[in-house]
């Protein structure tokens, strides 16, 4: 059977084999359960190790989970978190944020390619009116990294965030569903790419990156960790059997896995925009630094190029978002510039 060529996400992608096989280790025997087994009582030494930091670690099913439980956990249900217009929390998740978090308001703030500008986010914080009972109350930054836009925010912009964020008395949380794109492109350590420039709490991506149904809350600040415990069990979202969830969090990071996944969706990616962006009647709508690569074009050439059965997400008539997963194939994304190249003749 052949299958279509899909770039719509890379959770449309399976699953690495890597993951499938420590779910089958973790299916031998019997473990407590609710987070008492062996493998999740060693997530915290091992993302110690890696992040280089004593860390909590908390598996949950999702990335919404992650991110409106970090958030709601860190604020008061008064509070107002500053993110950027297009990060998920405010665009993609139902305002799960505000649920979880009894009533917390999502305040964007400019920027640039999904990203938060650092001075844009200083004169809105100055401007809030902290203080005044009339007014949500400053209490978290949320930045997407890698954006969705497909966007990496430098460390020095990453710092210069958490030094705002912090000058307030704000947590600064991070929203990592690609978070391995972003350190395998940036070259840098786990640590410089979170807590060491500023970040409190994270939400460490898994599922986009060949896992099949985990993501993970790393904690760098030792005030919210109980805090996200609570929370977790109030919204329903303890696991059961967690040795599983903590199987595919462990096996992420064992040997690298995560950022030779990532490293390999990156390469694809970088190779589509290399291959679209000298062609005539298009371009690409922002940097291409991650997994994402945006294309502006007529919406005749867009439909041409679906018509030849290339699947991706369209978000406009005139706008397409390819996504790499970790197992594309230099042959599929050669594929879908070659129907490009069609559909512009």
């Amino acid at each position: 059977m052949t299958h279509p060529i899909d770039l719509r996400s890379d959770n449309c992608g399976g699953v690495a084999p890597e993951f499938l096989e420590a779910l089958a280790r973790a299916n031998q025997g019997t473990a407590l359960g609710y987070g008492a087994d062996d493998l999740t009582a060693s997530l915290n030494t091992r993302f110690s190790d890696l992040f280089e930091k004593q860390v909590r670690v908390f598996p949950v099913a999702t990335g919404t989970a992650a991110n409106a439980i970090s958030l709601a956990a860190t604020c008061s249900p008064f509070g107002a978190v500053y993110c950027s217009p297009e990060a998920h929390v405010i665009t993609a998740e139902c305002n799960a944020t505000g649920f979880f978090g009894s009533g917390l308001k999502l305040t964007p703030v400019a920027g640039q390619h999904g990203k938060l500008d650092a001075g844009a986010l200083a004169d809105t914080i100055a401007t809030a009116g902290k203080g005044l009972a009339h007014r949500s109350q400053p209490a978290a930054v949320n930045i997407v990294q890698a954006t969705d836009m497909g966007a990496v925010y430098e460390l020095d912009e990453v710092a210069a965030i958490g030094a705002i964020a912090h000058d307030h008395d704000l947590t600064l949380h991070m929203d990592g569903a690609r978070f391995a794109n972003a350190v395998a492109r940036l070259g840098c350590t786990p640590a410089q790419a979170t807590w060491r420039s500023g970040v409190d709490v994270l939400s460490f991506g898994v599922t986009k990156n060949g896992g099949l149904l985990a993501d993970a809350i790393v904690v760098f600040n030792p005030d919210i960790a109980q805090q996200i415990g609570f929370h977790l069990r109030r919204a329903g979202l303890v696991w059961s059997k967690m040795r599983f969830a903590s199987a595919q969090v462990l096996a992420a990071i064992e040997d690298d896995l995560w950022l030779q996944l990532a490293t390999q969706s990156n390469a694809a990616a970088a190779r589509l925009a290399s291959g679209l962006q000298t062609q005539a009647r298009l371009s690409l709508l922002a940097p291409v630094q991650a997994n994402e690569v945006f294309v502006q074009a007529e919406q005749a050439i867009l439909d041409s190029v679906s018509a030849q059965g290339i699947l991706y997400y369209r978000r406009s008539p005139t706008l397409g978002r390819f996504v790499c997963r970790w197992d594309s194939t230099a042959d599929e994304i050669d594929t879908v510039i070659n129907a490009f190249q069609a559909a512009i003749r």
